[in-house]
């Protein structure tokens, strides 16, 4: 079944750009240019993608975001160019499940489009492992293993990791996160960073340099897709 990406953007020379693009990489396009006509057609048409601008003409885009999952379970990624950390963060705990800051590479978006594209085809409920490099979890004994080796860790560093797997690919905010490892209560993110330092240590073969366990700053952090 061809994918289905419904673009709103109302900047007509980035949809004269990504249409063509997603088109000619097997997705079905249609685009709306402003909030109201894309929470519409979401709607009626209960896209698999969502590409969403927060700038448009008539609304806020997080307005369209609560919008379009009142009503549909589309997948959103946001495309804008407001690059406050309190923008994306809004975004990310309205719903949306991914944000690309303007001007992107057509490869970064692509590979975004291809991760939410996974998640919406296996729900969380149906996930059993994850597996990315030499990091491999097993959701139904909580085993985790690096390069074949079991690895040790603590409950709350499984949580945080476990979280993160069942969103690989996608940034998951310090909220969520916090809220996984301490509870709805807990809003200093420094027991957040205490703890993702202790799972790189385990997690990656350089701490140093993480190819895995990715931050992104200000927001949250990611965890490489499901490969």
């Amino acid at each position: 079944m061809t994918i289905h990406i419904l673009l709103i953007d109302d900047e007509p020379s980035l949809v004269g750009v990504l249409r063509p693009v997603l088109a000619a990489a097997g997705y079905r396009v249609t685009t709306a240019i402003d909030g109201a006509s894309g929470a519409l057609a979401a709607a009626h048409d209960s896209p698999d993608v969502v590409l969403l601008d927060l700038g448009l003409p008539d609304m806020d885009g997080k307005e369209v975001i609560r919008g379009i999952l009142a009503r549909c379970k589309s997948a959103i990624i946001v495309i804008s160019a407001r690059h406050q950390e309190s923008e994306k963060i809004a975004a990310l705990d309205e719903g949306a499940d991914d944000y690309v800051n303007k001007p992107f590479e057509i490869g970064e978006l692509m590979a975004r489009i291809r991760a939410a594209v996974r998640r919406r085809s296996s729900p969380v409920a149906d996930l059993v492992s994850y597996q990315s490099g030499p990091l491999a979890i097993e959701f139904a004994t909580r085993k985790v293993t690096l390069s074949g080796e079991q690895i040790k860790l603590s409950p709350k560093e499984y949580e945080l990791l476990q979280t993160l797997a069942l969103n690989a690919g996608q940034v998951v905010t310090h909220k969520r996160l916090l809220a996984a490892g301490w509870g709805t209560g807990t809003t200093d993110a420094q027991y957040l960073r205490v703890y993702i330092g202790m799972l790189r240590q385990k997690i990656e073969e350089d701490p140093g340099d993480p190819q895995l366990l990715l931050t992104e700053p200000g927001v949250g952090y990611r965890l490489a897709a499901n490969a």
